[in-house]
């Protein structure tokens, strides 16, 4: 059994007492009201992550200045005392589970959501915007900033009414005080800009502002940026000369990273290793020699603990981890481990949903981040068949959401291994966390009594018959897209040859050798066709080409994982070719065109990786059996439409609604009722 003691060693800080050393950060939800009032979402998401033993909470930021300082498509507000009583019961619900909390303030500045600014033009240090492609805005006047100063001691003041043991000033990630921060945007020549003094001004009064407001006991945390990773911004080295200016009055040093530009390492892209920039909090901790909170894609509890127990950090962030695993803590204190939903790092629904997509959070893992397990208080009366094709996460998750209500359940999958695409997917290098998730769906299923598996086996309608099923899900999951295109099936025929599609990469990555000498080009620049030019150019290949048909690549990624690929593409030096149409295939060539221009791309591997698509083999006559012998047929997951795991993961929980409804039919069975029937 490993040692995981240090995690769970109290720490006081000052009068405050903090159970364990697991923080949740201030992650944006999307769930606020437009006026910036709290909704039930927010307490019941926040109220399971203390339920499940985090030891501080760090509510996500929230506006003390409005419009000005708005973030987010919606955000929570402190700008007036009308909203301290959300707070309140805010703090009542987390305290009575014996969690320590905070919240974060923030002024947006540069990066204002725009669309509450009324026409307004964003205000920051200077006129550099916040990202490539931002809307600039103005420089603040010095009598701006004076009053912006006012509204954080205000806003803490409320905080500390509010019922939070610590607030928390966001000085990082390109809002307001790191674009005084930072020289990437502070371009200033008065007593707040030009020198490293002069530009950690605005923070340095914003902390003696928020003591005066709250008095000499109350937690007061700072969360910085500590490398900008951007050239001409500041680096590690530079953090902790700023922070020099702002230590005094500071009791919790919350070590972040990057800006806007590098949000692929501020919301850590999937290939990064646990506790990648631990290093950064280790320097802030030995120069200081104050608390000081790390984070950096943590998931494996032994490498946080041996983080802690090292002394890089006094407390470790698990931000995405407590979305997809609200009782991470007290399942690791119970040794739980193989019942963690780990995060693998998709930043689909956490951080594509809120951030490109306005829509609230959600996650892959943990298709119901806000009520967790609620649905197994839900148990059938009496126990129904269910029959689930196929063994990719689903169908899994769909067979053991099934067994979890009671019903009986049998999955049967034609290969010899479950997991289906996420297994593997996960055999690319960068995306070996993907294996997780199947990895916790099996462990689940093999937990489950009432889980008969059968691998290696073709369902056919005959076969379920001999189920008596009330409920058949197909989750045959998705294949690869291949169009009738001139020379493409001919070539992929062959015993010996130069084309392949995604499945021939991922079902023998040995077979592609000696990759420096090998010239690559890959037809379609999705998320496949990315994988895939991934791969070997991060292998060193001689020239990778990649052909897309529409204006640009990676559309059907994730924020993150468009960010991160853009950047591979560029350090790899891959040449891109946009608006580009794959006409015909041959053996060591393709033959594209662009506006009527054709072109040849000679290689030695080629690939077409134009998408997947449902597998949809016997569907119609699994429909039609079902309608015979009058049963439920439903498609989830890729087999309805290939999409994102997210999409199969939710479809499959919601079986829930489906069991409901076949027990409500059976109940009118029960009775003799027939609502057709004339009393």
């Amino acid at each position: 059994m490993s040692d995981f003691s240090a995690i769970f060693q109290p720490i006081t800080i000052k009068r405050t007492t903090i159970r364990n050393r697991i923080v949740m950060p201030p992650i944006g939800t999307n769930f606020a009201t437009l006026s910036g009032e709290f909704v039930d979402d927010h307490l019941q998401y926040y109220e399971q992550r203390a339920k499940g033993g985090t030891g501080l909470i760090i509510l996500e930021n929230v506006c003390i200045d409005y419009p000005y300082g708005t973030n987010g498509t919606t955000q929570l507000r402190i700008d007036n005392d009308q909203y301290i009583p959300g707070f309140y019961r805010f703090t009542e619900r987390m305290h009575k589970h014996g969690a320590t909390v905070a919240v974060q303030i923030n002024h947006a500045g540069a990066s204002a959501y725009f669309g509450r600014l009324n026409g307004l033009q964003p205000i920051s240090s200077s006129n550099v915007p916040s990202k490539t492609g931002g809307n600039a805005p103005r420089p603040m006047s010095v009598d701006e900033i004076l009053y912006v100063v006012k509204q954080y001691g205000l806003a803490a003041s409320r905080v500390q009414r509010a019922g939070f043991d610590a607030v928390e000033i966001h000085a990082g990630h390109s809002y307001l005080l790191s674009q005084f921060l930072s020289p990437l945007f502070n371009k200033r020549t008065d007593e707040f800009g030009g020198s490293v003094e002069n530009r950690s001004r605005i923070v340095r009064m914003v902390i003696d502002e928020i003591r005066k407001n709250v008095g000499p006991n109350f937690l007061i945390m700072l969360r910085v940026s500590a490398d900008d990773f951007i050239e001409g911004g500041n680096s590690l080295a530079d953090t902790l000369e700023v922070l020099e200016y702002l230590n005094d009055q500071v009791d919790i040093f919350d070590v972040s990273a990057a800006q806007n530009d590098t949000l692929f390492l501020q919301i850590d892209q999937m290939n990064l290793p646990d506790g990648w920039r631990s290093y950064m909090a280790k320097a802030v901790k030995d120069k200081f020699n104050k608390p000081t909170i790390t984070s950096g894609n943590f998931r494996d509890p032994s490498i946080i603990a041996k983080t802690l127990a090292d002394g890089h950090a006094d407390f470790v962030v698990m931000g995405r981890g407590l979305i997809a695993e609200p009782y991470w803590v007290e399942k690791v204190k119970n040794n739980e481990i193989d019942t963690l939903r780990r995060c693998i790092s998709c930043n689909i629904g956490c951080a594509d949903h809120r951030i490109a997509k306005s829509k609230p959070i959600r996650c892959t893992v943990n298709p119901d981040i806000i009520s967790y397990e609620d649905y197994k208080r839900y148990q059938v009366n009496k126990p129904l068949n269910i029959v689930v094709i196929g063994g990719g996460s689903a169908g899994l998750e769909a067979a053991a959401t099934a067994a979890e209500v009671g019903c009986n359940v049998t999955l049967y999958e034609e290969k010899s291994f479950l997991g289906g695409l996420s297994i593997i997917i996960s055999r690319f290098p960068y995306k070996r966390r993907i294996a997780d998730l199947p990895k916790f769906l099996i462990n689940r299923i093999n937990k489950l009594p009432n889980v008969k598996v059968h691998l290696n086996t073709k369902a056919t309608p005959d076969m379920i018959a001999n189920h008596n099923p009330d409920l058949v899900i197909a989750a045959t999951g998705a294949k690869a897209l291949l169009p009738p295109i001139k020379g493409l099936h001919e070539e992929l025929g062959k015993k010996n040859r130069k084309v392949f599609s995604i499945f021939d990469l991922m079902d023998n990555f040995e077979y592609f050798t000696n990759i420096p000498d090998k010239k690559i080009v890959v037809i379609g620049g999705g998320a496949v066709g990315l994988d895939v030019i991934e791969y070997f150019s991060e292998n060193k290949a001689k020239s990778s080409t990649i052909v897309e048909m529409q204006t640009a690549l990676a559309k059907d990624l994730d924020v993150i994982g468009r960010l991160s690929m853009m950047k591979m593409i560029d350090d790899n030096k891959v040449n891109v070719k946009l608006e580009t149409i794959l006409q015909e295939v041959k053996p060591d060539h393709f033959v594209v065109s662009k506006n009527g221009q054709q072109e040849v791309l000679e290689f030695d591997y080629g690939f077409v990786c134009l998408g997947l698509t449902p597998i949809t083999q016997f569907i119609d006559e699994f429909r039609a059996h079902a309608d015979k012998n009058n049963y439920l047929f439903q498609q989830i997951g890729d087999s309805k439409q290939a999409r994102k795991l997210i999409d199969g993961m939710r479809e499959a929980r919601d079986i829930v609604a489906l069991i409901q409804s076949i027990e409500r039919t059976k109940a009118h069975e029960i009775r003799g009722v027939d609502i057709n029937k004339p009393l």
